[in-house]
């Protein structure tokens, strides 16, 4: 077990003496909890008591029970769990293991199996003891039992007991790759009373599976969850809720509505490979088809994961997220030419559709003699940048996308019978999906996606610069508590209020310099996203 505090007495004074005791950096985690809520790392003892608040209130809101216990934080620890199944007969299996390591928000982000570096001594060392710990309960159905794995120099492992998760888990389907089952069968046929379909020594691993669960949240800003419309929701070819080298778990459609009121995941998107690396390369391709509009979501971060040095070299731990931070996080996998360029392809697309027989209703430039120039205005990545379109008199298109991370060339651009594009600018030739939605292009391209924005140059010319010094809350929620009240001095990044959504708290903090003049809501409030929670003045 890993040294900790898992007592029944739950006085905040004496949780706090035994995270002491204990020693930092120390992990709170609900004990009726699962799936990353209620629980907190502790750096050091002045953080604790509002820590384990934060805890309580996701624990209670989430489970309705806010018993937390208090654990050593492991350092460089591999998330590990064998997969358990016991029937009324006594017997019990485990169908290997899945490497979790990969986590936000202490919730898990990708999940593979079997285990990378795995030796079969380690296996079934570990299968023993889950094996154990359900016997000892005498457990029946399916169960996850957790191990957190210390990495040591050379290369050995040691595992310790976490907790035991009594239910079929989210990333079950890994395991039904490599072993061929169906474990929701199983679970059907041990509760109806019959004995294990194999035995311990009938179970093979067969390849690398892996899995990546799409959700709707916002990596840049602290994977904040998202909500809105699924405007465009298109995927890869894939089998749903059954094994293939490509499955696709979801439950919802193009059309439909993603909530604050419910987890932030979207769907599972699983593949399957003789070896990780073919089940890699696999999965990187099947996220690239996968297109999304109309909510915020992770789906090129999880690419960026995959194509991380620790995770391709399968160098995994639990901080692997946070030690690729420079390459994972304000990520633009297309650039500026790319997206202006998609952009002004599809409208001149657009244009040829709708053209008509009148002369004068032509937007395409052509004048008997010289060359015309269209100038294009976009916001991209939150900054005005303009592009110009000239026509030669020999039908030829140039773009010149202004600004040092600029281009200029020939402009081609031709639309497919499957509707995407194909366009060749500045040297390069690509076959793009771009969906257009009111002044948005949301372009997809094999090495990713990204958004730009077109300008109405008249339509915004009086616009003034916008007022600074508020805070608004960035997705729909509940106000849970305030920091501050009016007549404070805070300073820019100080946390001043807590939201709940997808029932995990978020806290917001202060986006400058100044004094709070009004606190704008209450603790338990409801507010859209962008309402205006207090008021500071400079």
């Amino acid at each position: 077990l890993v040294p900790g505090y898992h007592g029944h007495d739950q006085d905040p004074a004496l949780l706090q003496r035994e995270a002491d005791r204990i020693g930092y950096p120390v992990l709170i985690k609900a004990s009726a909890g699962g799936g990353g809520k209620g629980m907190r790392a502790v750096q050091k003892s002045e953080d604790f008591a509002a820590a384990l608040a934060s805890c309580r209130r996701e624990a209670i809101n989430s489970f309705g029970d806010d018993a937390v216990l208090v654990e050593k934080y492991v350092q460089r620890p591999r998330h590990i769990e064998i997969q358990v199944f016991g029937d009324t007969q006594g017997d019990c299996v485990y169908l290997f293991e899945r490497d979790c390591s990969v986590q936000r928000r202490h919730q898990k982000v990708l999940e593979e199996a079997p285990a990378p570096g795995m030796t079969r001594a380690m296996r079934q060392q570990m299968g023993a003891a889950a094996v154990a710990a359900a016997k000892a309960v005498n457990y029946v159905g399916a169960g996850t039992v957790e191990f957190i794995v210390e990495q040591r120099e050379g290369g050995a492992m040691d595992f310790f007991f976490m907790e035991m998760n009594t239910r079929l888990q989210v990333e079950h389907p890994v395991t039904e790759a490599i072993t061929g089952l169906d474990l929701v069968e199983w679970q059907l046929r041990v509760a109806a009373g019959e004995p294990l379909p194999l035995k311990q020594d009938e179970l093979e691993i067969h390849g690398h599976a892996i899995e990546a669960r799409i959700c709707a949240e916002n990596p840049d800003n602290d994977f904040l969850p998202a909500t809105g419309t699924l405007q465009v929701y298109r995927k890869p070819q894939a089998t749903a809720f059954q094994r293939g080298p490509v499955r696709i778990d979801d439950g919802v459609r193009e059309g439909g509505e993603i909530s604050p009121f419910y987890d932030s995941m979207i769907a599972k998107l699983i593949v399957h490979g003789a070896t990780r690396d073919e089940a890699l390369a696999r999965l990187d391709a099947a996220l690239a088809q996968v297109h999304i509009v109309g909510v915020q979501t992770n789906v090129q971060f999880l690419r960026g994961v995959l194509a991380t040095g620790s995770f391709s070299q399968a160098d995994l731990d639990t901080a692997l997220i946070e030690r690729e931070r420079a390459v994972l996080f304000d990520r633009e996998p297309l650039g500026l030419p790319l997206a202006a360029a998609a952009s002004v392809a599809r409208t001149l697309l657009d244009e040829a559709t709708n053209a008509t027989a009148d002369p004068f209703g032509r937007r395409d430039g052509w004048r008997s003699l010289g060359t015309t120039a269209r100038i294009f205005a976009f916001e991209f990545r939150g900054e005005p940048r303009t592009a110009t379109l000239r026509y030669l008199h020999d039908g030829t298109l140039t773009l010149d996308v202004a600004g040092p991370d600029g281009a200029s060339g020939a402009l081609v651009a031709d639309r497919l019978p499957d509707g995407r594009i194909a366009l060749s600018f500045a040297g390069e030739r690509r076959t793009l999906d771009v969906y257009q939605r009111q002044s948005v292009a949301h372009v997809f391209a094999d090495r990713g996606a990204t958004r730009i924005t077109a300008v109405d140059r008249l339509a915004h010319a009086g616009d003034a610069p916008a007022e600074g010094g508020r805070l608004t809350a960035p997705m729909p929620g509940k106000v849970v508590s305030f920091s501050v009240k009016a007549g404070d001095r805070v300073t820019r990044g100080q946390p001043l209020a807590v939201m709940e959504a997808m029932k995990m708290e978020h806290t917001i903090a202060a986006p400058a310099d100044g004094t709070v003049e009004e606190l704008l809501y209450a603790p338990g409030d409801q507010v859209t996203e962008g309402s205006e929670l207090l008021r500071i003045a400079a």
